[in-house]
């Protein structure tokens, strides 16, 4: 016995909808981030930028309730106080492509990942 034609269409395009909603989202390509820090920790948490060109994120600490009262960078020596309500600028050029960690002041606790391409 045939399917219906709204049966058969919407088996058809179940497993399509299916896929974009499980297709995780990567945050948009931007060298010039403006970021802050609620509770929840830095905002957005993970960013994507280009090597070679400048990075510029502006933060502003908007909570007092999180250990992320600086930003720290390891690898490209960012070690940065972030006072409570005060946009900071912080700028440095990634010079390989790859996965760059970011965190606050102790050690990893709260962060994020910088992904360079």
């Amino acid at each position: 016995m045939p399917l219906p034609a709204l049966v058969r269409s919407s088996l058809v395009l179940l497993p399509l909808l299916l896929g974009a909603c499980s297709a995780s989202a990567e945050p948009p390509l931007a060298n010039t981030v403006s970021m802050i820090v609620t509770d929840k920790g830095f905002e957005p948490q993970n960013l994507r930028v280009k090597k070679g060109e400048p990075v510029t994120l502006t933060i502003t600490r908007k909570s007092d309730a999180t250990c992320a009262t600086e930003i720290v960078i390891d690898e490209y020596k960012v070690k940065t106080p972030l006072p409570l309500n005060t946009p900071v600028t912080v700028t440095f050029t990634p010079s390989k492509t790859g996965q760059l960690k970011y965190s606050c002041a102790m050690q990893k606790m709260i962060g994020g990942v910088i992904t360079i391409i």
